[in-house]
């Protein structure tokens, strides 16, 4: 397979790493070089063992549907997916501005609430929001801080620009298979990998440990850092194991925990021992059957309580959902600005919602055109995507939206950008996403590349796996290698 064929100019796209047929985008050529020097047949037996290594390292997720569940490997393409380092200095920057300043409206919305006051956010839509807690008012966590680990989706438009689409502040998932990606693609391409200089991912488990540590209450010199874990019917199971492995710390389900003396402990074979930090994959509905859900068995009875008297961390904080609430997300830019006093680095895809009058008077006179998304949905599921969709389906949510408008925003449909991916014994052009994933203790890292998502199916703009979407390693290239480059193109001509 060689990438002669391919056709970057296939539609108002964006192409990722060709800049037209046959031209590779600037420090990228490595890659194109490498894989069209393969011999026939390699590329497709390299995928294959991809695919094997998944299987047999037992990373999966679990898919629900009408008909039950059923456990599958993550479909993986081996092409990466290439970001240049210019561009990624940017969203560095610009993640690191949304996260300090959605961190400031969190303690500022549960605190004196002054951008409700001074009316920059509406505050019937934070109210409202199904993610706030009432309970929290007044509440101040450990060092302050609200969203330990982010996962932001960022997406290309036609013009090569990247935009914000959705921030995840509550328990963001797929780290683990940037991890495993990155593991697998140096058995690929170890010598393309090299040649290019990208940035490494491999010490996401240590700087998850040291945000955690960070966290404990009384900084103990040795802090009991656990991973909360619903059990293993939870689709993303995998990564919570995973994690837990990797920083050397205790996996617990809920029935592992109690809490005694005012403390959280954890049963052990020698008796309780003192949890100080939490990193919980249970959803703020089901973390404590005193404070929220009553019928929930995934919690531990009584550790909100101990949470309020900052005997125990948890990460990351309760209520952390009113900030990527999808109606919230609209305000983002003027909460950084409100906050921050700058522009976004980082700007929003423009976003329509329904309960303003005007603007759902708009989106109901435009439904073939828009991308509609229920404001409590995840995973693809509650969308309408505008051009793809027939008259009977846009009628049912024009009556969704009209029954319940706070329940859903309207966005432009995105040429979103696409990279080269194998299907079938030739390549094609899909679109992806991209979400880096962020880490806020004593600092705020960025790590560098994130989980591309890519949407498998021909035309489809949906790449959650859920409905048929796969991964791909991201590589981001180093300032090293593109000064490199410009060396190397200059002394040529």
């Amino acid at each position: 397979m060689k990438f002669d064929a391919y056709d970057p100019q296939n539609g108002p796209y964006y192409d990722e790493t060709f800049a037209a047929q046959g031209v590779a985008r600037a420090g990228f050529e490595p890659l194109v070089n490498g894989i069209n020097s393969l011999e026939p047949g390699s590329l497709l037996m390299r995928q294959a063992a991809a695919e094997r290594a998944l299987l047999s390292m037992g990373i999966t997720f679990t898919l629900y549907g009408d008909g039950g569940s059923s456990e599958r490997i993550f479909p993986f393409d081996v092409i990466p997916r290439v970001v240049g380092a210019k561009e990624w200095e940017r969203i560095d920057r610009g993640l690191r501005q949304r996260i300090e300043a959605l961190n400031l409206f969190l303690c500022d919305v549960y605190g004196e609430q002054k951008i409700l006051k001074d009316k920059v956010v509406p505050e019937a839509l934070v109210k409202t929001c199904a993610d706030f807690r009432p309970q929290l008012l007044g509440l101040k966590p450990p060092r302050g801080i609200w969203c330990h680990i982010v996962g932001t989706d960022l997406v290309r438009d036609k013009n090569g620009e990247f935009y914000v689409l959705e921030d995840n502040l509550r328990c963001p998932s797929g780290v683990s298979y940037v991890l495993e990606n990155r593991q697998i693609l140096k058995r690929t391409f170890p010598r393309v990998l090299e040649q290019m200089s990208i940035r490494p991912v491999d010490d996401y488990p240590l700087r998850l440990l040291e945000t955690l540590r960070y966290l404990a209450s009384d900084r103990r010199d040795d802090p009991q850092v656990v991973v909360l874990t619903p059990g293993r019917y939870n689709s993303a199971y995998y990564e919570h194991a995973f994690l837990a492995q990797q920083m050397g710390v205790e996996l617990v389900e809920p029935q592992d925990l109690v809490v005694r003396d005012g403390y959280v402990q954890m049963r052990t074979t020698e008796g309780l021992r003192r949890v100080d930090v939490i990193y919980r994959r249970v959803g703020d509905d089901f973390l404590d059957p005193l404070v929220f859900r009553p019928d929930s068995l995934l919690g531990v009875p009584g550790v909100m309580d101990v949470y309020l008297n900052g005997r125990v961390a948890l990460a990351n904080a309760p209520g952390t959902g009113v900030a990527d609430d999808k109606a919230i997300y609209r305000y983002a830019e003027r909460i950084i600005k409100y906050y921050l006093n700058e522009d976004a680095i980082l700007p929003n895809v423009p976003t329509y919602v329904c309960s303003d009058e005007s603007d759902r008077k708009y989106v109901l006179e435009h439904l073939a055109e828009l991308v509609i998304k229920a404001t409590d949905g995840a995973g693809g599921y509650g969308m309408l995507i505008g051009p793809h969709s027939t008259l009977e389906e846009q009628v049912d949510f024009a009556g969704r939206i009209n029954k319940n408008p706070r329940g859903y925003i309207a966005q432009p449909t995105l040429a979103l950008s696409r990279v080269p991916t194998i299907i079938g014994e030739h390549f094609e052009s899909r679109h992806v996403d991209l979400r880096p994933y962020v880490l806020y203790g004593q600092d705020i890292y960025v790590q560098p590349g994130g989980l591309t998502r890519v949407a498998l199916k021909k035309g489809s703009l949906v790449v959650n796996s859920s409905q048929g979407g796969g991964s791909k390693d991201t590589w981001v290239l180093s300032d090293e290698l593109i000064s490199q480059s410009q060396s190397q193109s200059q002394s040529q001509s």
